[in-house]
């Protein structure tokens, strides 16, 4: 079950589509779908998280906790709206579609993709951008 938590003034409009989006790139990966929390907050919120349980004094735009077992994603999503907003102006690229990326991107670790290399980078925004073509399917 995938589910939206508020910590500040954002939500998004429409929950029943993405849900309905991450389910099928759940699936896409073979994977199952588990208890996945998405919580959404401002950069304070976040920047204490990432201090408290990453050791990483800096802002970023989400952190995410992988609970997941086996084949069966469970884990909490941190974003914070304000540095996706930040992001999508500096990338320049719409709030929503940085949204959807940051959102999938956290799943996608999950499935096991890292970032920490280079080479990882480049996989791991590879499949952010299949994941992001999925929306713009169901949308047709």
């Amino acid at each position: 079950m995938i589910s939206f938590h508020y910590e500040t003034q954002f939500e998004l409009p429409n929950e029943a589509q993405i849900e309905q989006w991450i389910g099928n790139v759940i699936a896409s990966e073979n994977r199952k779908e588990g208890e996945i929390n998405y919580i959404f907050c401002d950069d304070e919120y976040l920047h204490k998280l990432n201090v408290e349980f990453l050791n990483h004094d800096t802002l970023t735009d989400i952190i995410s906790f992988d609970n997941s077992l086996g084949n069966q994603l469970h884990g909490d999503i941190f974003i914070s709206v304000e540095r996706v907003a930040d992001n999508a102006n500096d990338f320049k690229v719409s709030f929503e579609e940085e949204l959807r990326r940051v959102m999938i991107h956290g799943i996608l670790h999950y499935c096991g993709y890292k970032d920490k290399t280079d080479e990882d980078q480049a996989e791991m925004t590879a499949k952010e951008n299949e994941k992001l073509q999925m929306f713009h399917v169901e949308q047709s």
